[in-house]
């Protein structure tokens, strides 16, 4: 199984599916066009993947019984699905057949069609709200273009792997969310950094259950990559055995767009063991709530990998946010402090700590990518400096790897990797490594929005050498620095300066200031600062 994207092939299929969206201009607002087109892939998708499900049990029941005639290997087939399928749909429809179907009856028709859908796919399709959707389309007289176009579209698995299915996911709410000019601060992660995540984790081919876990987890590409990922390492048949068995998936995800999305995806790979769930991550979950909270709270949920590239810079605070249920779990998960309120991005790590098992236990380790501000944003005593103290302290921070710029699709900025652990091997514990792979990249030949710069599977392993082998050789490469802990610990001392008079005593002064009085007491400031 290989992880590399034929990107030509998808930027040609996005490029097709982008001219529906264009022949709404006029008929719908901007931010309403991913309402219109995205629902309409993800049922072409399970469409095409229903289609060839009938087609292989067809062969193989004709394969056993030769005689049958094709009215009862019909029925027959529709029974079976309607059993065993992993999703299905009751009726004959296609969209198709709907499209070729008197245009006076479209609607009900279509609608026939998506009503006929199993419950697990009519959640997506509730998530979407396309239901109501498709009466704007009918209104607006697009709905017989919009099914002319993709009736036809081959999104089947055989032409697209999950992975391209989801590439394709992302590069279109990309493009819909500069159309409408949003900027929510949102990102798509790179193939190549969550292979990297994947990597530094070191989790390995299973032998017992491991679990993944993702508090953002979008479209759902961090999870779906990570096991993916261990698939393509399985070196025998038994191995990928193995980790279809052990490996399981748990996730969160505040958009119900992104997690129609990845409910899709899920679905198509029959992943059953998969627990991903609508809601914020980041509150107490409140079954009486309007807004689900986190249905995935520790002390009963407690994961042995985490991976996240939560957004960057978005408000939890005012009156737009979630401060006043988020500061419900204050002496709880967020104990140590609580970031400003205009960026969240340390509450997802707090979030993805508080779901660590203790090391008796077997340990846990995290990959999380940051932009510089949970670096550095706090002062001393306030809630981002308390956070990182706290982090030190316990002695979970493994290691801070600084990538190149220009690697995510809509922000070119630089990115770090933090890697947390609770289960330091001996050799890692009070210290903490610091990788400068800024240089670790070539070019893309072709640009996707913000991003120009790749890491190549030799840079990936460039940087896993590092890790791997810097805490034996210390300091020897000029790219790795260890610290001890205590190196990024530090006191605020607030200086004030008294003006004295000529014997040393503090001075009652009133304006105006003698030059020599004010040179007198520069001097002495000077001379503390030089000393």
């Amino acid at each position: 199984m290989s992880l590399a994207l034929n990107k030509p092939k998808l930027d040609n299929l996005a490029n097709e599916i982008w001219k529906s969206a264009e022949r709404l201009r006029g008929k719908f607002k901007a931010y309403e066009y991913q309402n219109v087109i995205l629902p309409i892939i993800v049922i072409r998708r399970l469409e095409c993947v229903l289609l060839q499900w009938r087609a292989n049990k067809a062969a193989e029941v004709r394969a056993r019984r030769p005689e049958i005639g094709d009215e009862e290997l019909a029925n027959l087939v529709k029974r079976l699905e309607l059993g065993t399928a992993p999703f299905s749909n009751s009726t004959d429809w296609t969209l198709r057949s709907v499209y070729e179907e008197d245009h006076t009856l479209l609607e009900a028709n279509f609608r026939a069609y998506i009503n006929g859908f199993s419950k697990n796919v009519d959640e997506i399709i509730e998530h979407f709200n396309y239901r109501a959707t498709i009466g704007q389309v009918v209104k607006n007289n697009r709905l017989a273009p919009i099914l002319n176009q993709y009736k036809e579209l081959e999104l089947g698995p055989e032409r697209l792997s999950p992975l391209e299915m989801g590439y394709v996911y992302e590069e279109l709410l990309r493009r819909f969310s500069e159309q409408s000019g949003e900027e929510a601060g949102e990102h798509f992660t790179p193939r190549e950094v969550i292979r990297l995540m994947v990597e530094l984790l070191d989790i390995p081919i299973p032998e017992r259950h491991i679990s993944i876990y993702d508090p953002a987890c979008g479209t759902g590409g961090m999870l779906s990559v990570a096991k993916e990922h261990l698939l393509d390492r399985a070196a025998t048949p038994e191995q990928q055995v193995a980790v279809e068995r052990f490996v399981t998936v748990h996730g969160q995800e505040l958009s119900p767009t992104n997690y129609a999305i990845c409910q899709a995806d899920l679905l198509i790979k029959q992943d059953r063991q998969a627990k991903v769930y609508l809601g914020n991550s980041l509150i107490p979950h409140d079954r009486n709530s309007r807004e689900p909270g986190d249905q995935l709270s520790e002390p009963e949920n407690r994961f042995d990998f985490m991976l996240s590239n939560p957004p960057f810079g978005v408000t939890w605070g005012g009156k737009d946010g979630y401060e006043k249920e988020a500061r419900k779990l204050q002496r709880t998960r967020y104990r140590a402090g609580m970031p400003r309120v205009n960026d969240g991005a340390l509450l997802f790590l707090q979030t993805m700590l508080a779901k660590m098992k203790p090391a008796g236990q077997g340990g846990s380790r995290i990959a999380i990518i940051f932009n510089g501000s949970p670096l550095s944003n706090g002062d001393c005593g306030q809630g981002e400096s308390e956070i990182r103290r706290w982090i030190l302290e316990n002695d979970w921070l493994d290691a801070i790897v600084m990538l190149p710029d220009q690697l995510f699709y809509n922000t070119g900025i630089f990115t770090y990797i933090w890697l947390l652990r609770s289960d330091k091997p001996e050799s890692h514990r009070g210290r903490v490594m610091l990788i400068d792979a800024r240089k670790q990249f070539e070019k893309e030949p072709k640009s996707f929005g913000n991003k120009r710069n790749r890491i190549t599977d030799a840079h990936r392993a460039w940087i896993e050498d590092r890790y791997r082998d810097g805490w034996a050789d210390g300091n020897a490469d000029e790219h790795v620095k260890l610290y001890p802990r205590e190196h990024f610990a530090y006191h605020k001392v607030s200086v004030v300066f008294w003006q004295l008079d000529e014997h040393d005593r503090p001075a009652v002064v009133t304006e105006p200031y003698t030059k020599a009085f004010i040179a007198a007491n520069l001097k002495r400031e000077q001379e503390f600062y030089d000393s």
